[in-house]
């Protein structure tokens, strides 16, 4: 239940239409001077909305293809010279299809550079079926790509094999990786090598004479080589367990033993049978895996061990060498989550870590990749929320600070690229407003932050590796992502992809009826702001009253209340189109807020979550265009245990409640999530009892509607079917949909075109 939940698993539910909308009427997208103030909305983009189409938008074309959003490429990528922009992009009829594109960045020129048709794209295997899932990679085709240093070749894995490709001659060369399913593949720093897990073994393939060599031997049943557990990628960021020096001359590697974690039979039920799977999962209280880390020498395949300390049951959640490729940095976290240490070993001398930061909270320390050494300096660039906020320190290597780089009531995002040459870090944050992301720079020195990117909305960024030259991924309400190439200084050199709404666009007939959202804020019972956003519906008249649909997520690391184009919007403009308002407020523990607005929730999930919901709804009530009796509650995965907690345990606030795939027993989840914000359950057990739905089972009275992908190996199928019994053992009456075979985040156009529709049909019954 990690931040990419809110990306993959926020699922969008159509209505099915009331009062149809006719193509022939006259547009209804009528901006409001409140949204003209606020600046999301600009006069290129009052024009654009007035010459589309006004089509209404259908549950079957949703995630039909064409993509509404139109050409969205993704894997985004410069060449390490600097000369080719490269990019995954779907095919036009098959949008989940994915070929090899790149452009000439002097000319502009765009042209497929490798079509996936010439690999064999085969099935998968389990591991990484799991992997992928929790990487949030969904599609098929070219999925990943790595360039070589020199920018002469790539490395493309695709179903357990490796293919080598050289720009020169443009041949594919398949690998000689021997046999079973190759994981985790990519070229070393300097481009001599490919490395590789198999069988829970690290191995090495040279490339000057194709030998592969076994790093490791041992893998195989409890113990993994060069892998990252469970908890690692699911809730740490860390897809790997292995890292090249950058010299090339050895690999660090972690070796984890699940002997002591329970293992678990978890059935994954499919239309045409049940799968059993045996899983070693960390319920939360119990055992972890037992975690070492060592560095092996090509040379000599020599391992030396690094003395990670007396206490075993902690977390190894990043790994980084140095530039001098002698010395090693790793972060050690506490079990408990509340302690962060920067360690640094010099593998050669053999000597004992050196702590270089310590960071401690009495609530809980949020991980980051923004650690970045200096190569010209005895320095490293460290993130911290010490001061409250999530911000940039700048650290001798004898672990002083030499200066605080940010500061403020805002939050820097990520570090995207330090260019040392010229003095500046390229980060991006919520300076001018936390419902945007931009790039910004500070002087490496020191000195005022200035702004780079300019226009209001999204921007994710992916810089060249050794110049100021970066890939704009940029989106807003009004703008599916489009992907430009711009300078050091924010200038635009060119599009990638401008993905221009115009006549031809897959979203152009029916943006005429696409309604933007008003922003506010509202004050919960600390006193703290909640940042809302409301969509009013496409025939508003602010005479009638109107039923309406919160939807939430409502956990941490996340927000819904931003200026940014999402996929499960398609949703909300349904929902607007047949006459319902839509509602969404970031409640206190969501994200991008600092940490005084997030630790409000520390041991005890599902109380000011609920009430900050509840004061959104008393704010609509006092709207006189709200049916203030017909208020429903829509989440998945947090999201849908908000949703469970909304209705049971303030039913005169809410009418009627989806839960998707919902947390319903934290005792059922994974250690490192859960106890980072409830502690261990011996040192809570109150906390964990309150924080689950079934003490308020009981206050239940109806309107609920829940939902469970039936193979879903995040949230547990078990959360739901606990709450079925308990409802039924009530004698409560309820509905429920469960999908065969369908994961947590309920991929397939099939399967979300029923449940949509059955969700709508849902809805519609409830609240009109």
């Amino acid at each position: 239940m990690t931040t990419r939940w809110i990306t993959s698993a926020l699922m969008a539910v159509p209505m099915l239409l009331s009062t149809p909308i006719s193509a022939s009427q006259t547009h209804h997208n009528q901006l409001s001077q409140a949204q003209v103030n606020q600046g999301i909305v600009d006069s290129d983009t009052q024009a654009l909305l007035s010459a589309a189409g006004n089509k209404p938008l259908s549950i079957e074309r949703m995630y039909a293809s064409p993509a509404l959003a139109g050409t969205s490429p993704r894997g985004l990528k410069l060449s390490p010279d600097g000369k080719r922009v490269t990019y995954l992009a779907g095919r036009k009829d098959n949008q989940h299809f994915y070929d090899l594109w790149q452009m000439d960045v002097a000319s502009g020129k765009q042209s497929i550079l490798l079509n996936a048709d010439k690999l064999t794209i085969g099935e998968l295997s389990d591991e990484e079926k799991a992997r992928r899932e929790r990487q949030r990679i969904y599609g098929q085709g070219i999925m990943e790509y790595f360039w070589s240093d020199d920018s002469k070749a790539l490395l493309i894995p695709a179903s357990g094999v490796l293919y080598y490709y050289s720009l020169s001659d443009n041949k594919v060369t398949l690998l000689p990786t021997g046999e079973g399913f190759a994981t985790d593949a990519r070229l070393s720093p300097k481009g001599h090598y490919v490395s590789f897990v198999r069988d829970q073994n690290l191995f090495v393939l040279s490339l000057s004479d194709m030998k592969v060599t076994a790093l490791t031997t041992d893998g195989g049943g409890a113990i993994k080589n060069a892998m990252a557990e469970f908890v690692a990628q699911e809730e740490m960021g860390r897809m790997t367990g292995y890292w090249w020096s950058p010299d090339e001359t050895a690999i660090a590697y972690t070796r984890i033993d699940e002997s002591d974690v329970e293992l678990v039979t978890r059935n994954e039920i499919y239309a045409d049978g049940i799968k059993l799977t045996e899983q070693r999962y960390p319920y939360a209280g119990k055992n972890n895996v037992k975690v070492a880390l060592g560095v092996i020498k090509l040379s000599s395949q020599k391992v030396t061990w690094v003395d990670l300390g007396k206490e075993q049951d902690i977390y190894l959640p990043r790994v980084k060498w140095l530039p001098d490729s002698k010395r090693l940095s790793y972060q050690w976290q506490s079990r408990d989550q509340q302690t962060l240490e920067l360690r640094v070993v010099d593998i050669d001398k053999g000597d004992r870590a050196k702590n270089l930061v310590e960071e401690r909270s009495e609530a809980w320390i949020n991980l980051n990749d923004d650690l970045h050494f200096l190569k010209e300096q005895d320095s490293f660039i460290w993130a911290s929320e010490r001061d409250g906020f999530n911000h940039l320190y700048l650290f001798g290597l004898d672990g002083k600070i030499k200066t605080q780089l940010t500061s403020g009531h805002w939050v820097v995002d990520g570090v995207e690229f330090v260019d040392e040459k010229s003095g500046w870090i390229y980060f991006t944050g919520r300076k001018d407003t936390a419902v945007e992301q931009h790039l910004y720079r500070v002087p490496l020195a020191g000195g005022e932050v200035e702004g780079v990117s300019q226009r209001r909305g999204m921007h994710s960024v992916v810089f060249a590796d050794n110049q100021a030259v970066y890939l704009d991924y940029f989106n807003s309400l009004v703008q599916p992502p489009q992907v430009s190439l711009h300078g050091d200084k924010g200038q635009h050199l060119a599009w990638v992809e401008q993905n221009k709404i115009d006549k031809y666009h897959p979203l152009n007939e029916y943006l005429g009826l696409w309604q933007v959202p008003e922003f506010g804020l509202i004050k919960a019972e600390d006193g703290q702001d909640l940042q809302y956003r409301l969509f009013k519906p496409t025939d508003f008249n602010k005479d009638k009253k109107y039923p309406v649909v919160v939807r939430v997520y409502g956990g941490p690391h996340a927000q819904l209340v931003v200026n940014s184009w999402s996929e499960h919007d398609y949703f909300t403009q349904y929902l607007l189109q047949q006459g319902f308002m839509v509602f969404q407020l970031d409640n206190r523990g969501s994200a991008h807020r600092g940490t005084q607005f997030e630790h409000v929730i520390y041991q005890h999930l599902g109380e000011a979550e609920v009430n900050d919901q509840k004061a959104g709804v008393d704010y609509l009530r006092t709207l006189p265009y709200v049916d203030g009796d017909n208020i429903a509650l829509y989440g998945h995965s947090y999201g849908g245990y908000m949703a469970l907690m909304g209705l049971f345990k303030a039913p005169d606030y809410f009418k009627a409640a989806i839960s998707g795939a919902p947390v319903t027993d934290w005792a059922l989840y994974d250690t490192h999530y859960t106890e980072r914000y409830l502690g261990h359950p011996e040192q809570n057990a109150k906390g964990y009892e309150a924080s689950s739905v079934f003490p308020y089972v009981k206050n239940y009275q109806s309107g609920l509607l829940m939902y469970h992908g039936m193979a879903d190996d995040n949230v547990l199928f078990e959360n739901s079917t606990k709450v079925y019994k308990a409802l039924q053992d009530e004698g409560k009456l309820f509905q429920m949909i469960d999908y065969p075979g369908s994961k947590h985040s309920m991929r397939g156009e099939k399967v979300r075109t029923h449940l949509y529709r059955s969700l709508a049909d849902f809805l519609e019954r409830e609240l009109k």
